[in-house]
């Protein structure tokens, strides 16, 4: 199994994705109370090579030369800030150079790239999605939950200079909690920033896994509607990607998945390529062996490692 890529998995903004995870499990600047993965474990903002940089080379080198199926993107994401990993720009030059066929796209909560030099590392990658989830600075800490060291004007600054410096594409992601960031006060500080921003794209998100924190709840897709309406042309919701993935992919790489993120039944189909029946198997199997549990999250079932 490996260790530090998992996928191809289909992600509801990029396609068919492979993921490469550059930060022990939730090693994270941001403790954000919606996080997918959990609570973060580590909060830091100080970056460092967490795992050797060769072997993540040669681990890419060793899946890429023998994959035969459709990417769309390799994507620098994970169960933490993949901008903490600080040979990034190494990895980065790795893929352009010896796996120019693949875009490569970076999810970030966007705090670091407040630097220029770290900016620089990543110039290369073809998207980068950075979040925003507020403004104000006491949303910004009761949502994203920061290290001390980090200041919601400065990520701001970084925001607006990223466009000015970079020159792929940028999607701006705003994660929405009802009752927390979704007020007209805030949407109204949301947009102006986005505006300076100026992405190509903004996704709109909110709630459909389970969160780090059980308070947490969705706003309704009538909301998040009204302020697609809102923020105008360039608002999109993100949805579930319908993509059909890479249909070798094994029961290791499926548990390899949900080390990461809890997935639905709907999510491991079209991650393994099986039908209902055959997954269906492998999960009471892995139930059975206490490896998988199920966690009900708004009436949807997801599966995570037990």
């Amino acid at each position: 199994m490996f260790k530090y890529i998992f996928g191809p998995v289909p992600s509801r903004r990029l396609g068919l994705s492979l993921g490469i995870d550059l930060v022990p499990h939730k090693t994270c600047n941001f403790n954000c109370i919606y996080c997918e993965c959990g609570k973060t474990t580590n909060l830091t903002n100080k970056r460092e090579e967490f795992f050797p940089l060769n072997e993540i080379l040669n681990e890419l080198k060793l899946y890429l030369t023998n994959f035969s199926g459709k990417l769309d993107y390799i994507t620098f994401s994970g169960s933490g800030e993949p901008l903490l990993y600080s040979k990034i720009e190494n990895i980065v030059a790795f893929l352009k150079k010896n796996f120019p066929e693949y875009k490569l796209a970076l999810l970030t909560n966007g705090a670091l790239l407040s630097d220029e030099n770290i900016i620089k590392e990543v110039k290369d990658v073809d998207l980068i999605i950075p979040s925003l989830d507020a403004v104000s600075d006491k949303i910004f800490k009761k949502v994203n939950r920061p290290h001390l060291s980090l200041n919601i004007e400065k990520i701001l600054d970084g925001l607006v200079n990223l466009r000015k410096i970079y020159k792929g594409k940028i999607y701006l992601e705003i994660f929405f909690v009802k009752g927390i960031n979704d007020s007209e006060k805030e949407l109204v500080k949301l947009k102006k920033a986005s505006e300076k921003i100026n992405p190509d794209k903004i996704h709109l998100n909110t709630v459909d896994r389970p969160p780090a924190e059980p308070f947490v709840k969705p706003v309704s897709l009538k909301k998040l509607k009204e302020i697609e309406i809102f923020f105008g042309d360039k608002a999109e919701i993100a949805i579930r990607s319908d993509t059909p993935a890479y249909s070798s992919i094994n029961i290791s790489l499926i548990k390899n998945c949900l080390k990461r993120r809890p997935l639905t039944l709907d999510d491991l189909i079209k991650i393994s390529g099986l039908t209902v029946n055959e997954i269906n198997k492998i999960l009471r199997e892995l139930e059975k062996k206490e490896e998988i549990k199920r966690v009900n999250h708004n009436g949807l079932i997801f599966y995570k490692l037990a």
